[in-house]
């Protein structure tokens, strides 16, 4: 895709409704593929990194059809996945490959997965020790990096205290779970996504969270449950940082899901002065809402502890209005930020500081100094989504022409994302 060129934007109208969640439609065709049963789910985000999990799933024997409306997953049941023929190949989708690490764990049968340049440097290690300990057969690069070659074996329940909050990890420990001979039990430090302990519990499995411990009992078999997926709020939150920072605006973003594990960014923004408002709130599986943004005053603040992982996709656009903001902002606590598709703590302060932005890197996180105008410039990308939708953010708001290198990265988890953004008046 040829670089794309942004120039200051008038005031951002309308409402939108973007993609669906990226962690939730992983999920569904994953647990959608070992129940017994079909499951429809509506909402799918058509992402690169979730047609990955179809195309892996594909490969072991399930069938799934896609339409313009939906995705049907004709479930093999816990048991009933079959040996690939050739390597499962992930692209570049950390979750796919963390959490069929998970699932794989606890075959019959031995493959080997991989993915794209960037899935090879992402480090394994925390994944695979505890699956190692649960008694699963894993040899990666260096023990560490895909490609990864995993073999079947006999999985004993575990209980494990996570070494940091990760989603990802926590999944992939309980989806090993399925297929242990007895409980398994995570102990998290912090809470983090917990939409595979609810999808489970809608597919029927016993998954008890008392506290920081969640114990998964190992049930006979999963039972097809319809899925809804609702808006992404990791995508929502390029749209609220651009409705704050650009002046007049006013923007409504439609089917949100609110989990509160994921809602960190609301909590930061209106701490730093946004106005935001929810409407239409829904409760269910997963809490959906309406959320109204409009141009604000932003200030400081300080972003840390507990609250990183409710937010940890969403650190590289608050970094963009910690830019438009008035005062210092300081991230702390944000480590890995340092092996997402790039390194994104790296990337944000080099592409801010391109555009005359007031930022240092610190060993986990940044320093924004803000309220200063800011000018145009030509920011790379890093073949990472989130830094190209945070740069292209930027851009609306700063005085004079940007470009935005290699922008169809976007097509991990936002393929329409300029679109919508020209739609809106950007």
């Amino acid at each position: 895709m040829n670089p794309i060129h942004l120039t200051a934007s008038a005031p951002l109208r309308g409402e939108i409704t973007v993609p669906g969640d990226k962690s939730i439609s992983h999920r569904a065709v994953m647990f959608g593929a070992l129940a017994k049963g079909t499951t429809h789910i509506t909402g799918f985000l058509m992402g690169e990194d979730c047609l990955s999990t179809i195309d892996c799933f594909r490969k072991m024997g399930v069938q799934i059809e896609v339409t313009e409306r939906e995705v049907i997953v004709h479930g093999v049941g816990l048991h009933g996945l079959k040996a690939p023929a050739d390597d499962l190949y992930t692209g570049n989708s950390g979750t796919t490959t963390r959490l069929l690490c998970g699932i794989l764990a606890g075959q019959d049968f031995s493959c080997r997965m991989s993915g794209d340049a960037s899935i090879q440097k992402r480090p394994m290690g925390r994944v695979i020790k505890p699956l190692r300990e649960m008694g699963a057969q894993i040899d990666g690069v260096d023990g560490n990096f895909c490609p990864l070659t995993l073999g079947g074996g006999k999985l004993h329940g575990i209980r494990y205290p996570l070494p940091v909050a990760s989603a990802q990890l926590k999944s992939a420990i309980l989806l090993a779970g399925l297929y242990a001979d007895g409980e398994t039990a995570v102990i998290e430090p912090a809470p983090s996504r917990d939409h595979t302990e609810r999808m489970l519990r809608a597919l029927g499995v016993k998954v008890v969270t008392d506290g920081n411990v969640i114990t998964l009992t190992p049930p006979a078999e999963l039972s097809a449950q319809d899925i809804a997926v609702p808006a992404d709020i990791s995508s929502a939150a390029f749209f609220l940082v651009a409705g704050c920072i650009v002046p007049g605006s006013e923007l409504t973003i439609r089917n949100v899901g609110v989990n509160p594990t994921r809602t960190g960014i609301l909590d930061v923004l209106r701490d730093m002065g946004a106005d935001i408002t929810m409407s239409n709130i829904r409760d269910g599986a997963e809490p959906v809402c309406d959320l109204t943004v409009r141009y604000s005053h932003l200030h400081g603040a300080e972003i840390s502890g507990g609250i990183i992982p409710r937010l940890i996709d969403e650190l590289p656009v608050l970094a963009v209005a910690a830019a438009f903001a008035e005062g210092e902002t300081v991230i702390r606590d944000a480590q890995e930020l340092k092996v997402k598709e790039s390194n994104r703590i790296a990337a944000m302060v080099t592409e801010l500081s391109k555009a005359g932005a007031d930022v240092s890197e610190t060993a986990d996180g940044m320093v924004v100094r803000g309220g200063a105008p800011l000018h145009g410039a030509s920011f790379d990308t890093y073949n990472d989504h989130r830094i190209a939708m945070s740069m292209a953010v930027c851009a609306l708001a700063c005085g004079g022409e940007s470009t935005i290198l290699d922008p169809g990265v976007v097509a991990i988890s936002y393929p329409s994302f300029f679109d919508t953004l020209l739609g809106l008046g950007g």
